[in-house]
């Protein structure tokens, strides 16, 4: 039963963390990024809530669901925090995200045509 529910646990925070990465990213990328990872991980954040309804008690399973959405946000707030400690000029944080993102849509278009 503890296993099913680390399972549980660690599929909420798996999806969640696709579905909040999807906010960083500009539309251009943001729009390659829900087509292709944030729609398959609401799916499987959803199918993760339904199999916790059907396997646990109501609070056992809000307390998952709420536990890892906290767990995401802290984890993006202090990756945020993190970063922006790490580059002292803006302008060159924001030229490193651009770059990431068209890498991103690159690699997205390699394996679609390729």
């Amino acid at each position: 039963m503890i296993i099913k529910y680390i399972g549980f646990l660690f599929t909420l925070l798996w999806s969640y963390t696709f579905i909040k990465s999807q906010s960083i990213f500009k539309k251009g990328s943001g729009l390659l990024i829900t087509l292709f990872v944030s729609n398959i991980s609401w799916l499987t954040f959803i199918a993760a809530c339904f199999y916790g309804f059907k396997n646990f008690s109501f609070y056992q399973t809000l307390l998952g669901i709420v536990v890892s959405i906290i767990l995401v946000h802290l984890a993006f707030a202090r990756l945020s925090l993190y970063i922006s400690s790490k580059f002292s000029n803006k302008s060159y944080l924001i030229m490193v995200k651009t770059a990431i993102e068209y890498l991103i849509i690159a690699i997205f278009i390699y394996y679609i045509f390729f």
